[in-house]
């Protein structure tokens, strides 16, 4: 097997597989912590309400506060940024801890450190899960986050089973222990091994609105990234009725209990971890369409499997081959959207894949939930096998792909200002005018070039574009855009890509013999 699609590969980097097993032990302390709180809940009120909080006290700050948190990423110290939230989780874990061991802890006590610890989680997930891959070669990227994604998925089920035993002998404020000591453990591996730093600039600094609007424009402008987020999007949200609906299954379908859930989850779990050690060489081999096409399918069936089979073996199998399918798409839409952004919105594409994910999820899971009580399992599961067939229409509207390297690798402008006196940073909005004289007879293809330049200019901050012809002149023609304030347009000229710059070369070449390029920077007064 190539270096490109081992699984191995990314290992064989110290600083990949440091990371990599402290975010392992991270994982399972956190799956342990969750579990924990949740039955915790029950013994002290009760209420299967509460109960329930306690994963929206997990997830909700995650589809909250990434997007901000992705900005915080691609803007400040990642290092700094993430061991501030570790350190801040570490001691809310601690006082839960304490809090429990001593008989302190009431419901409302432990949803509130739950909830603090999972806005610290929030906070740090972007600017890691963009930096975990940092020490890898690009071409491995797709396997280091596959071997991520494995760990996740093995610590999502390994991790309430030690909580469990845990619980049943010691104790919740143990649990809550070990958990504050496994966040301890990833803190120490960013100390080790820090991300790498963002390249040195002298541009302003984004804020955090700002960065926010910017992250969205690029997404929306994006192609490649839209395509991306629309299709995890319809995956996660047909996706989710399995999975919301997973203990009604065991109890309907196969008449069994807690335990019959549990392994039914460790069905899933194990086939998302037994596709994880081929994925890259079946990626590699069939491409990205291919495999979640496959996956929707495969998917589905498990669906279907789940609504009609009432033989254990059979659903046991099913949802083993439903883990692998969800994995297999979860990690390719994963990967694909990180290998196709710039370094300066990497960690916001990662939030808003993780936004799009996890909100889809959330409403999925609600609405099948709902339609469960009101039509029954098995047409809900019917439909959301045919909402998961639909959703492979949009392969030939939003095709996947990985950006290649000079896609997202950034170019330094080659024009000049040319400007007398520099403008304050939010100086604004801005008017940019770049006025070309073209050779005669070349309109037409050089107005179907141009116009391909609307996306790379609002992808990277303009809000308005057009192309305008000289009435006085007819081979003179003005590309307009506008900026938000002098800082917007210094950080749109610095997020050129390669690419941008070879399709501004195209652009070029249908000058006039003779004729330059020529720009003119306007600045609002009124």
């Amino acid at each position: 097997m190539s270096s490109s699609t081992s699984l191995w590969s990314p290992l064989r980097q110290p600083a990949f597989r440091g990371l990599w097993i402290c975010g392992g032990v991270f994982f399972v302390g956190s799956g342990m912590q969750t579990m924990a709180a949740a039955w915790l809940m029950v013994e002290l009120s009760g209420s299967s309400f509460l109960a329930a909080l306690v994963q929206t006290a997990v997830f909700m700050p995650m589809f909250l506060l990434a997007l901000p948190a992705g900005v915080l990423a691609d803007t400040t110290d990642r290092r700094r940024l993430i061991s501030g939230a570790l350190l801040a989780q570490i001691a809310a874990c601690s006082l839960l801890a304490l809090l429990v061991l001593f008989g302190k802890g009431g419901p409302a006590s432990v949803l509130f450190l739950v909830f603090v610890c999972g806005c610290c989680t929030a906070v740090l997930t972007p600017a890691w899960n963009s930096s975990v891959i940092d020490p890898v070669p690009r071409d491995e990227w797709p396997q280091a986050i596959t071997a991520v994604s494995i760990a996740y998925n093995a610590a999502r089920a390994v991790g309430p089973t030690l909580a469990g035993l845990v619980f049943a002998q010691l104790g919740a404020g143990w649990v809550f222990a070990i958990a504050a000591a496994t966040t301890l453990v990833m803190w120490e591996s960013i100390r080790r091994w820090p991300p790498r730093p963002h390249a040195p600039t002298r541009l302003p600094a984004e804020r955090l609105w700002g960065g926010t609007l910017s992250g969205l424009r690029f997404a929306w402008h994006s192609h490649m990234i839209l395509a991306q987020l629309v299709r995890v999007t319809a995956f996660s949200a047909a996706g989710s009725a399995l999975w919301a609906l997973l203990p009604v299954i065991a109890q309907r379908q196969l008449g069994a209990g807690a335990q019959g859930f549990g392994l039914l989850m460790g069905c899933l779990g194990t086939g998302a971890v037994a596709v994880g050690l081929v994925i890259g060489k079946l990626r590699a081999r069939f491409g990205l369409e291919a495999i979640v096409n496959v996956a929707c399918v495969v998917f589905a069936g498990a669906m279907l499997v789940a609504a009609f089979s009432h033989t254990a073996i059979v659903v046991y199998l099913a949802m083993m081959l439903g883990g692998a399918a969800w994995m297999s798409a979860m990690s390719t839409f994963n990967t694909a959207t990180q290998a196709s952004a710039p370094p300066w919105v990497r960690s916001r594409a990662v939030a808003m894949h993780m936004v799009t994910a996890l909100g889809a999820f959330a409403m999925g899971s609600a609405i099948w939930g709902a339609a469960s009580d009101i039509v029954g399992l098995a047409p809900t599961l019917v439909a959301a096998a045919a909402c998961m067939g639909i959703g492979l229409l949009l392969a030939r509207p939003m095709p996947l792909r990985m950006g290649a390297l000079h896609e997202v690798t950034q170019a330094t402008p080659w024009d000049e200002l040319f400007i007398e006196a520099e403008p304050l940073p939010e100086a604004g909005p801005v008017a940019v005018e770049v006025s070309y004289r073209i050779a005669e007879g070349s309109d037409t293809a050089f107005l179907d070039t141009i116009s391909r330049m609307k996306a790379p200019r609002r992808r990277d901050g303009a809000t308005f574009w057009r192309v305008y012809k000289d009435l006085g002149d007819p081979s003179r023609y003005v590309e307009r855009f506008i900026v938000e304030s002098w800082a917007d347009y210094l950080h749109q000229r610095a997020r050129a890509t390669m690419a941008d710059q070879a399709l501004e070369t195209e652009v070029r070449a249908f000058l006039a013999p003779g004729e330059v390029v020529r720009m003119s920077h306007y600045i609002a007064e009124r």
